[in-house]
């Protein structure tokens, strides 16, 4: 699920619709939990499919570290890419928000975390990185990591409206994350490697 101070808006022609900000959300708020309505698909299945819906799954989901594609049931769907991205996906099936972003602002993430199947050239950004790669998760989750690190202790300092969408034991891990009692761990894990099924 989104985050509820957020809505779809139209960007650009080239772009399509996004998610944008409706409010102020400050850095280490969870932007997107992974819930009970969102589907998860096997490539069996994608494959068994009409490619009416081949071509809707193909736009619209991001494959997990099993290599199963997870499609968003609400505008989570439209978050566009960004080599700049204000959120990142951590190792627990929930993104925050890396820095601030205001109200008008789009919701972006890298999509080089979220195991795409072939390379695409995204917009220029004006950043050394100009395609999105498969790999690109085993290239940067050291960048990434220390990003989700810098603001990972701010999660429960903040309101969290997506909070009721987290079980008691992984707020509790989470909190213990933050007290040091347990290590932070990387976002490679999320990492699906078709090489070794």
């Amino acid at each position: 699920m989104i985050h509820p101070d957020t809505e779809l808006r139209f960007i650009s022609n080239e772009i399509g619709y996004g998610v944008v900000a409706t409010k102020f959300i400050p850095a280490g708020t969870i932007t997107w939990v992974l819930d009970q309505l969102d589907r998860e698909f096997t490539p069996l299945e994608l494959q068994q499919m009409d490619p009416t819906y081949q071509n809707i799954l193909d736009t619209y989901t991001f494959r997990n570290n099993k290599g199963n594609y997870i499609l968003c049931w609400d505008n989570g769907r439209y978050v566009n890419h960004s080599f700049n991205s204000n959120c990142l996906t951590t190792a627990y099936d929930f993104e925050i928000a890396i820095r601030d972003i205001q109200p008008g602002e789009q919701l972006t993430d890298d999509y080089g975390y979220l195991n795409i199947p072939l390379p695409f050239r995204a917009a220029d950004e004006g950043t050394r990185r100009k395609i999105v790669y498969p790999d690109d998760l085993q290239k940067y989750y050291k960048v990434w990591d220390k990003k989700i690190e810098k603001v990972f202790g701010n999660i429960t300092k903040l309101q969290q409206p997506l909070r009721p969408l987290l079980t008691e034991w992984l707020w509790n891990r989470v909190e213990g994350i933050i007290a040091g009692k347990e290590e932070l761990e990387s976002i490679l894990s999320n990492f699906y490697d078709e090489n070794n099924v």
